[in-house]
């Protein structure tokens, strides 16, 4: 072929080759430019394999853009044909990937540039179907896409089966794509292939940019489609501007084509609001979390002494490893919903995973016997197993040595800081422990009776050991639960802030305490406090999902609305079943939809139904209130608050008084639970008593202020000039609240433009 003369084009030399075709580098002797020559394999001289070089000839013909290949010439010579392009001169994006990493700045550039060329291909009605690092050509005038023997009008009936993918990088003449980059609903072969398509592999080249591998891997092309179907790739951290970079390209890979960005120009517009530092971008280096999930370990032999183990020590473990930025560890609630559950792939992807501890407990004579193994997701491999034998005296020493084997096998960075906290928290007492663990897992079905039990545990645990802060955050946990839904609020209260106090003071930064402090210094009128003291762990502690779902109260009780809906984002982000209030949020902010999306379904006690009246659905709220009162599913406040409502919508004005008369006396704490009841009054006319209501709710440290201007239900106290003083007391307290927020750095840890 080279020296050979193609019309007026002489070939010179040969580039490469790929699965179909050649390339050439070509002279042009009427213009005297070089040109690229791309024709057919001779083991490829099918019909189809020509149809294909058309394709693109006629894909790049309609395309008139500098981010896009152009085209010459087409010519056909005896039987082969022959495709003229524009010489370009550079690396592909896969060789530069594979030369070293890849600045942030220099993926954004990137990542921007064939966004443009994806804007000008969609605008024309082609998608592309091939988008991929080896048809991305950098030259020193930026981008330029390659490759166009897949691209199609958008929306043609096109067949793509996952049989056929995952055999067509090897079979001649069959390049259907590449699994690796190909969307969900293109291994699936749903038939209707969009810009979406491209849009799910813009995302999947970003993310390897940022690491260095694909986000969908596998030892198999099966292998790599099952984790594009199924499995989402690890989390990016390493800096706030990769976090924000990670949500763009969970946008844009997310599994259903509506989910992800409806353009590419949408996608284009979100990553230009990320703010990417020159100066800096060298010198961040990405790192992506594992997310862990340690399921209840199996019992081989029935022992009602040791049972509890198969609960309370993969939750033991996985506190351990908590406190760890770079791993995300699932909760044993969710855990729990996967036991005797045999396959890892569908826990990997229920869960959202990467990992599994899996293992099995059995007792003989006085001794246990533990195995443990992890499981990488989604190929199902065991990457490790450990058989251990131990006496009930031993728990903790073998907790402590199976968390730093699982630590050392997933090779997780650990700061010094996080290595000293790891080994901070050891357990005096065996006994102690072992009550500690017991009272963990009642504690994991939340009802009154079993926080009740599990307190009685706690208290024998320290009773044991005084010095073991562990049992003392938990023991202020289990005791806030009995003041907020048993007896003795004010008692309670006061004791599950002792037990915190305690943890602190033995270990300021144990991540259990802080996490769980939150709600009791918001009722205690210190919303402020605890906002500025989870920001200040924010800045270390980035990939904690309970975290930022204490970030989502206690910014909301401050009035940053917009702050409180930024953490949730951020929780979910980092565990999207991780439970947050941010349904409260959502309804202070007037937007009632959202509240119903965002509440928890399971818990659901009175918010859904306050939102379905505010959407103009009262008789599907009355249903709904009447049934859960007959079930008993809320107790305590809430059930006072329902019971309100629900009379004020039968009409009933004076039940109302009444429930509302038992709701003031048991939410004399909860401030936000005090907003609720003042709307109430505000709709049964009974101004004055709704003011003094929201006096206290403000008193208590709940700043409602748009709430208060905009909420439908307080319209009738906006004639009262009190009701202009208490706004006037909101703005002030905002504002100093506010400013904390910003001289914590709020803004910026919360990615709030």
């Amino acid at each position: 072929m080279v020296g050979r003369t193609v019309g007026h084009y002489r070939v010179v030399e040969k580039l490469g080759s790929g699965g179909m075709g050649v390339v050439y580098q070509g002279w042009d002797e009427r213009l005297g430019r070089a040109v690229a020559i791309k024709t057919v394999h001779e083991a490829s001289q099918s019909g189809e394999a020509k149809t294909r070089l058309w394709r693109e000839a006629r894909s790049l013909a309609r395309v008139s853009h500098p981010r896009v290949c152009q085209v010459f010439d087409v010519l056909e010579d005896s039987k082969d044909l022959f495709l003229v392009l524009e010489f370009l001169e550079g690396r592909s994006l896969m060789e530069r990937i594979a030369s070293g990493s890849i600045t942030t700045s220099e993926a954004v550039s990137i990542e921007g540039q064939i966004l443009e060329a994806l804007e000008a291909l969609h605008d024309l009605g082609i998608v592309h179907r091939d988008l991929k690092p080896s048809n991305v050509f950098l030259t020193r005038h930026g981008v330029k896409l390659l490759d166009f023997g897949l691209a199609r009008p958008a929306n043609p009936p096109v067949v793509v089966n996952a049989d056929q993918a995952s055999t067509a990088l090897t079979a001649p003449g069959m390049i259907v794509g590449t699994p690796h980059y190909m969307a969900p609903e293109q291994a699936r072969g749903d038939g209707m292939i969009g810009p979406a398509a491209d849009i799910f592999a813009a995302g999947s080249i970003l993310y390897e940019m940022l690491t260095g591998k694909s986000p969908f891997e596998g030892s198999s092309h099966l292998d790599v489609l099952y984790a594009v179907l199924h499995h989402e790739p690890p989390l990016l951290s390493g800096s706030r501007e990769i976090e924000a970079l990670d949500q763009v390209i969970r946008r844009a890979i997310a599994k259903r084509p509506e989910d992800r960005y409806a353009s590419a120009h949408e996608m284009l517009d979100a990553l230009n609001a990320v703010s990417v530092a020159e100066g800096t971008a060298h010198a961040v280096q990405t790192r992506t979390v594992t997310r862990l999930i340690a399921l209840p370990f199996r019992v081989l032999k029935k022992d009602e002494e040791t049972d509890f183990l198969a609960y309370s020590l993969p939750d033991a473990i996985s506190s351990s490893l908590s406190g760890i930025d770079s791993v995300i560890v699932r909760s044993s609630l969710l855990a729990a919903r996967f036991e005797g559950l045999v396959d890892p792939k569908r826990v990997a992807a229920e869960a959202e995973v990467d990992v599994i501890l899996t293992g099995s407990v059995m007792r003989m004579g006085d001794r246990i016997r533990l195995t443990c193994e992890l499981v990488e997701a989604p190929s199902a491999t065991v990457t490790w197993s450990e058989t251990v034998t131990s006496s009930m005296q031993d728990l903790f020493k073998v907790q402590d040595e199976l968390s730093q084997r699982v630590m050392h096998s997933l090779m997780l960075p650990v700061t010094e800081r996080e290595r000293r906290t790891f080994r901070r928290d050891v357990p005096a007492s065996a006994k102690g422990y072992e009550f500690y663990l017991r009272a963990n897992q009642i504690a994991a079905v939340r009802t009154l009776e079993n926080m009740r039990l599990a307190r009685d545990l706690y208290l024998q645990c320290l009773d044991d050991d005084p010095d073991y802060a562990p049992g003392w955050a938990q023991l202020g946990r289990v005791t806030r639960f009995i003041e907020k839904f048993g007896e003795d609020a004010e008692e309670n209260l006061k004791r599950a802030d002792e037990a915190f106090r305690k943890a602190f003071a033995l270990n300021p930064d144990l991540a259990l305490a802080h996490n769980l402090y939150t709600a009791i210094e918001c009722d205690q009128s210190r919303a402020p406090q605890a906002m500025v003291r989870l920001l200040g762990r924010a800045r270390s502690r980035r990939n904690d999902p309970d975290l930022f779902a204490g970030l989502v109260q206690a910014c909301r009780y401050c009035g940053e609305l917009e702050a409180s809906v930024a953490a949730h984002r951020r929780a979910r982000h980092l565990d999207p079943h991780v439970v947050t209030s941010v349904a409260h949020t959502y309804f202070l902010l007037g937007d009632y939809q959202k509240t119903l999306e965002c509440y928890e379904r399971k818990g659901g006690a009175y918010l859904d139904c306050a939102a379905l009246v505010m959407l103009g659905e009262k008789e599907k709220a009355l249903a709904k209130l009447r049934e859960r009162e007959l079930s008993g599913v809320a107790t305590g406040t809430v059930r006072a608050i329902m019971q309100s409502l629900r009379t004020y919508l039968e009409g009933d004005f004076d039940a109302c008084r009444h429930a509302i008369e038992v709701a003031e006396h048991l939410t004399r704490r909860d401030s936000e639970s005090l907003f609720y009841t003042a709307r109430h009054l505000a709709q049964i006319n009974e101004r004055k008593r709704a003011l003094e209501t929201l006096s206290s709710a403000i008193e208590s440290g709940f700043l409602c202020g748009l709430a208060l201007s905009s909420d439908p239900w307080l319209v009738p106290l906006r004639s009262l000039p009190e009701y202009w003083q208490l706004l006037q007391t909101v703005d002030l307290r905002r504002s100093q609240a506010h400013a904390s927020f910003l001289e914590a750095g709020g803004a910026e840890l919360l990615n709030i433009t």
